[in-house]
């Protein structure tokens, strides 16, 4: 589908309809307890990049294929079979040799509490050493992927840009070999402080940031373009993006205010062609585990457009994604498409029988 302001491959022209460049975690999730005092821990696979790729597959009925790296011992196979639960391709995993310690391969692990009331939603990385930190320039075949196989929209974001020099390095490789084949690039900004303390902090941040940025196509955040976060109106953020970079053609976020962890206002904001479109508001929106709503919003943007919907049903397709999966547990979405267009839709909640 073509948009006058964003070319799209058409359906059927090319293998996949989603590739995600990222790190797969483990989510351990002591669901109504703490980290730091629970026994037991719930077990998800998880990450801001592969999150979209899954809900693309899953929620939305596209093909999508991730791009990552794991180790060969049974903790990366588990990272593989949640990955085949979740109906995404795994043909374009790099396995690494497990040296029976970690030091040089590991998978990834983040510790979450879902926060409630006053106590904030909490997760603790410990991610050093993972196989994907690794991944480097030339570790993929590009070629064989944008064009032999071909793919419609790629997707990849600052999370795994945040992990190395390597990763740094390989997502530029990347979002430009994309852009030669003519797919429609994807990046979101996804500031984590924690990355980036010991690598330069937010400047190094936003420096990197820059460097990928002519190579994009939809950006999804509004800050950490500029010389300084901008604050308050996001469209201000959005704005000076634009007009740094040109080639944007598409500009999205979330907007969010915190009330309690359960308790958050929610809505989002989308600029295409020249114009700024809002989703609806949900004041008030019940949260039951925040994390993975602005992937889950991003992979409803991003479907919305493939489908041949305009901005400003796009930000409505995302913001209502975003919401539902923040009704459930675990990074990933469970929600479907025709849940989705009940929330635009703005059913009530009545039991469905």
């Amino acid at each position: 589908m073509t948009h006058s302001f964003l070319p799209i491959k058409p359906a059927g022209s090319a293998r996949w309809d989603v590739a995600a460049l990222g790190e797969v975690m483990l989510r351990l999730d002591p669901g109504e307890g703490r980290v730091r005092n629970t026994r037991h821990f719930q077990v998800w696979e998880g990450g801001g990049e592969y999150n979209l790729a899954r809900a693309a597959r899953k929620c939305f009925g596209l093909s999508a294929t991730v791009v990552t790296a794991l180790p060969r011992n049974d903790v990366g196979w588990l990272v593989e079979d949640c990955i085949c639960q979740g109906g995404v391709d795994t043909s374009h995993i790099l396995w690494r040799a497990f040296d029976g310690i970690g030091r040089d391969s590991r998978v990834g692990l983040n510790f979450v509490e879902r926060g409630f009331g006053l106590r904030p939603a909490l997760g603790v990385s410990d991610r050093g050493h993972s196989a994907a930190s690794a991944m480097k320039p030339g570790d993929v075949d590009w070629d064989t992927l944008f064009g032999a196989q071909g793919v419609r929209w790629f997707h990849t974001g600052g999370i795994f840009a945040a992990l190395s020099d390597s990763t740094a390095a390989l997502t530029v490789e990347a979002v430009t070999a994309a852009r030669k084949h003519g797919a429609v690039v994807s990046f979101d900004l996804n500031y984590r402080a924690s990355l980036w303390a010991s690598r330069g902090g937010s400047n190094a941040a936003r420096a990197l940031n820059r460097t990928i940025a002519p190579h994009v196509d939809v950006l999804f955040g509004a800050e950490g373009l500029g010389d300084r976060p901008s604050g308050g109106d996001p469209r201000t953020a959005i704005e000076s993006a634009v007009a740094d970079f040109p080639n944007l053609r598409v500009v999205a976020t979330t907007c969010r205010t915190a009330h309690t962890a359960n308790s958050n206002d929610w809505s989002a904001i989308i600029h295409a062609d020249g114009q700024f479109h809002e989703s609806r508001k949900r004041p008030g929106l019940d949260i039951l585990d925040r994390v993975g709503g602005g992937d889950a919003f991003a992979s409803g943007v991003c479907w919305a457009l493939m489908a041949g919907k305009s901005a400003a049903q796009a930000v409505e397709y995302g913001a209502a994604h975003g919401a539902l999966a923040m009704t459930t547990p675990g990074d990933a979405s469970m929600a479907r498409l025709d849940e989705i267009e009940r929330a635009i839709d703005d059913s009530d909640a009545g039991v469905i029988r």
